[in-house]
């Protein structure tokens, strides 16, 4: 049986990777509906450890291959020297589906927090955005990056079964738009996939970025990663209405950010990124995972808005929140 990682037990773990013990406080953190997550601090010294669950928090069964971690880590070691925004790996270990990585600093915060608290930063937007266009264009065609991460079954477990098909299977009148996106999104194998560019994924310590949470990492679609950021923001906006312009304003500095370190041959990946949006909007209504700060008529909103972005779809963040 495999042991569970706990506050009371984590001090095992560093023991045997020969990390500090001595003085070290242990917390427990939110590890979303997927993982368990401990906190080990002391003066000096800062890590996070990470174990996956099999059977994830929701009511439905959800069921996800716990080795998923592993590849988390590795495409984070992967990402070294790549990608400036992502942390250090510190151990893995198979046998416990475990692992350490070098903690943000203490002052980082949730930029999905400091959006909820009013602080709606351009330039950071720009920098989620240019992050993402370093991890696309570190892997763009790279072949050892598709053999080391070319399997998706992870990523089906986890985004494209419980967001796309349980949505289309709730809202048969998306079920058409939804299929043909998986189809054309089953065939762009082009680069690095996140599967999760959320803002609670960023964390933000001063004018640094921290990039986290890579369970559902692939080689596959990238535009994925965009829809995913834009469906952020615009629900943001449904939730928020009084900062309606100034998320309308992040989301066209992250595309700008993106635009600016993406390859000349990936440009495309924008526009594809917009045709995941409604689907994604959709998922986070009627899919296994709603959006917990949406209340009943922002959810229906946002259910008339993804359908409608299906019948007439948008290319421009300006054309998309004036919608």
């Amino acid at each position: 049986m495999v042991p569970e990682l706990s506050v009371e037990n984590a001090a095992e773990w560093l023991a045997r990777h020969n990390l500090p013990t001595a003085g070290v406080h242990f917390a427990e953190l939110g590890g979303g509906i997927s993982n368990k997550v401990i906190l080990a601090e002391s003066p000096g010294f800062r890590a996070v450890l990470k174990q996956s669950l099999g059977q994830l928090r929701t009511q439905s069964t959800w069921l996800s291959d716990r080795s998923r971690i592993l590849r988390e880590a590795q495409a984070m070691r992967w990402l070294q020297g790549k990608c400036p925004n992502v942390p250090r790996i510190l151990f893995g270990e198979p046998d416990t589906f475990t692992i350490a990585m070098e903690a943000a600093p203490a002052n980082a915060a949730m930029w999905k927090t400091q959006l909820f608290g009013g602080k709606l930063d351009r330039t950071l937007a720009h920098t989620a955005g240019t992050a993402l266009a370093s991890i696309i264009s570190a892997s763009w065609h790279n072949p050892e990056a598709e053999r080391i991460f070319g399997d998706q079954t992870v990523f089906d477990e986890l985004r494209l079964d419980p967001y796309y098909r349980f949505a289309a299977a709730s809202r048969p009148e998306a079920a058409d738009y939804i299929q043909a996106l998986l189809n054309r999104t089953s065939q762009r194998r082009v680069s690095l996939v996140h599967g999760d560019w959320s803002p609670k994924n960023l964390l933000v310590a001063e004018t640094n970025l921290w990039v986290i949470d890579w369970e559902v990492v692939h080689y596959g679609d990238p535009s994925f990663d965009v829809g995913f950021l834009l469906n952020h923001l615009l629900l943001k906006s449904l939730a928020m209405p009084q900062h309606h312009a100034a998320l309308a304003s992040l989301a066209e500095s992250f595309l700008e950010g993106l635009a600016s370190g993406l390859p000349n041959d990936a440009i495309w990946v924008i526009a594809a990124g917009f045709e995941h949006l409604p689907a994604l909007m959709l998922a986070r209504v009627d899919g296994k995972s709603p959006a917990e700060y949406l209340n009943s008529e922002m959810r229906s909103q946002a259910r008339d808005t993804a359908l409608a972005l299906m019948k007439y779809p948008v290319q421009s963040t300006k054309e998309l929140f004036s919608r």
